[in-house]
């Protein structure tokens, strides 16, 4: 599956395939799930959109992103493209969210960015946990909300197993789904 992106788009061949894999999880789950054209598109959209910026230097990321608080670099790719689009006039707000804050989620979210951190994580082509990722991929459909809570909770064990930092945005996300 081939995936068009905007022409200002910067990508590496890799990401341009995690890309793929994201937008293809995101529209089966949305024929799995009967959603509406609407949704199935914005649901699509975000798996294309939210990594368009991914490769793009640290200047062009700060310029368009700004520096959101507690964000690293490496972070400003979703704030980044959503800046981005919004210049272009897009305006679908759950779409720009779900783009702007998928490495961190949101309480904000509706299915829109729900769906996107989930298939962020559980897109095929990453090489951890390939098992419980693809059970989860496949519980999406018949549970979605059990499924995104799983998700948030296996995100966060691993980034306290890890010594990672947590973000405000994740403990937040987290503490609303119990």
């Amino acid at each position: 599956m081939s995936v068009v992106l905007p022409p200002w788009a910067i990508v590496s061949d890799k990401r341009r395939k995690h890309i793929e894999r994201v937008t293809a999880l995101l529209d089966s789950w949305a024929a799995e799930l009967c959603l509406p054209e609407a949704e199935a598109t914005e649901w699509h959209d975000a798996g294309r959109l939210h990594d368009a910026l991914r490769d793009a230097p640290e200047e062009t990321l700060k310029q368009l992103a700004g520096r959101p608080a507690g964000f690293t670099v490496d972070m400003l790719h979703g704030p980044a493209a959503a800046a981005r689009l919004v210049a272009e006039g897009e305006s679908r707000s759950t779409l720009l969210d779900a783009i702007a804050l998928h490495t961190v989620g949101s309480v904000k979210w509706g299915r829109t960015g729900r769906a996107l951190f989930m298939a962020d994580y559980l897109e095929p082509g990453r090489k951890f946990s390939r098992a419980d990722r693809a059970y989860f991929a496949a519980q999406v459909p018949a549970d979605f909300d059990g499924t995104f809570r799983q998700v948030v909770r296996t995100r966060l064990e691993w980034s306290l197993r890890e010594g990672m930092q947590l973000y405000p945005e994740t403990v937040e996300l987290w503490n609303s789904l119990r």
